[in-house]
């Protein structure tokens, strides 16, 4: 008798955990709790926060690989404990943080990061950028996927702020919440923004304007905490949250149609909170309870019957939290199509999710063009009403050498290449007279006009001319 088999690229994915000595251990994390992820995760860095007075956290670059320093440097500005932090997606060496103090400040984070043999040496207690307009404590904050500088934060009385970070200023907020927001994710284009709460509502909010476009009372009708998820440009958000038996569950809703979902599954019967995940550029989902030691995948299609599971990593060491790298700091010479850094009681896991494939070479078909890094607009445009889809670029180690960009497709997203810079040719990585690689020049200088940008603003808003 004859099966059908589905046909998919993801269907033998496989989870490949760190080896004795390639975790990142010795971490004493904060003991605050609340609804964040407690890590967060850009190409070159991850972020915790630690325990200690002024709510310290830290960015731990991806080589330095082990046992934590005792007395690690620090991002130390908070005079609370930080609950939340995000990275820009739009420059490496830029963080928000979100702390108990009502504020919510930006940092930039010194080449080759806090810990490490080439990192920072003493903590760094002064930030870049301080906004401060709420009036509880900041729980959760997240850039904008698509405009420089636009950042929302929201705090414990429920309201939601949007923040021109470039000008150091408040650019709009949303207080249609009257309990505790649990979770708040961006559109696809930036657009709209989804929220979740502790009221059971799900709502989807316009993002300039800070106006309720729609909503679902009873999105789940446990009492736990809920999250949601974008699935990518489908116009379709996903939700994972408990039933009324406690037993945990996720749907998808359809925009337009928002009063009935369109596929509900209930997954088990068990207490924590799920952490959900969506990769764009694969259509998979990564799901991830806080105290379980397993995770699960599935992958995404446009039709009935929506959600296909894949398989389960299983691990006998519960998760505290979770979070994805983006793509480009994969590597996709090993067809690892997503790492999951999985946070414990005080190590750091990395989880690589590869399909086994052979051959050293580039993989085309499981690798279509990926967010790129650059902003498809600036904030004043974003605010202005523009409206634009993410910056890609390819993920081959030879175009991104190159500096091959791709804009919906094609060529020129504003990443400089390296031929410009000098590092074109045979000779490209090589050290020049001074001792330095391009590749080192170039962040130096990617740190130097993130700080220059953001002094230039920080004038600008004091009312001073520069020249």
């Amino acid at each position: 008798m004859s099966h059908f088999v589905r046909a998919s690229k993801y269907r033998h994915v496989y989870v490949q955990s760190p080896r004795t000595g390639e975790a990142y251990s010795n971490i004493r994390l904060s003991t605050a709790v609340g609804e964040q992820n407690y890590i967060k995760a850009n190409p070159k860095y991850f972020a915790v926060a630690l325990s200690g007075g002024g709510g310290p956290f830290t960015c731990i670059s991806y080589e330095n690989k082990g046992p934590l320093p005792i007395a690690p440097p620090v991002f130390s500005g908070h005079t609370s404990n930080v609950l939340d932090f995000d990275f820009s997606p739009f420059h490496d060496h830029l963080i928000a943080s979100a702390s108990e103090d009502t504020s919510v400040k930006l940092w930039g984070i010194p080449e080759g990061g806090m810990v490490g043999n080439q990192a920072q040496k003493t903590n760094i207690s002064t930030p870049l950028i301080d906004l401060r307009a709420h009036e509880r404590k900041v729980t959760l904050v997240k850039f904008h996927p698509t405009a420089a500088n636009v950042l929302a934060s929201v705090s414990a009385d429920g309201m939601v702020k949007l923040w021109d970070v470039e000008g150091g200023r408040e650019g709009g907020s949303c207080d249609v919440h009257q309990q505790l927001v649990q979770d708040v994710q961006w559109d696809w284009r930036g657009e709209t923004f989804a929220t979740t709460s502790k009221d059971k509502i799900l709502r989807v909010i316009d993002g300039r304007t800070g106006a309720v476009a729609a909503e679902r009372k009873e999105a789940h009708e446990g009492t736990k905490s809920s999250k949601c998820v974008w699935l990518g440009e489908k116009g379709l958000l996903l939700t994972v949250g408990f039933t009324k038996q406690s037993r945990r569950q996720m749907k998808i809703w359809d925009l337009k149609h928002l009063k009935q979902e369109i596929k509900t599954v209930d997954i088990d019967q068990a207490a924590g909170v799920i952490m959900p995940f969506f990769d764009a550029d694969t259509n998979l989902l990564y799901l991830a309870g806080k105290g379980d030691g397993n995770i699960r995948y599935y992958e995404i299609v446009d039709g009935a019957p929506y959600i296909f599971p894949i398989s389960e990593h299983r691990s006998t060491t519960p998760c505290k939290g979770c979070c994805l790298v983006p793509k480009r700091g994969l590597s996709v010479l090993r067809c690892e199509t997503a790492r999951v850094l999985k946070l414990t009681s005080n190590t750091v896991e990395a989880l690589s999710f590869i399909v086994p494939r052979k051959g050293d070479f580039f993989q085309e078909d499981l690798f279509p063009p990926s967010f790129s890094g650059v902003p498809s607009h600036t904030a004043s445009e974003w605010w202005a009403g523009s409206s634009k889809p993410p910056k890609v670029m390819s993920l081959d180690p030879a175009a991104r050498e190159r500096g091959k960009v791709a804009n919906g497709g094609k060529a020129g997203s504003g990443v400089v290449p390296k031929a410009a810079l000098g590092g074109g040719g045979s000779g490209a990585g090589k050290p020049p007279a001074g001792g330095k690689t391009v590749g080192q020049l170039q962040k130096e200088l990617d740190v130097a006009l993130a700080r220059i940008s953001l002094l230039e603003s920080r004038l600008r808003a004091a009312g001073l001319e520069y020249t």
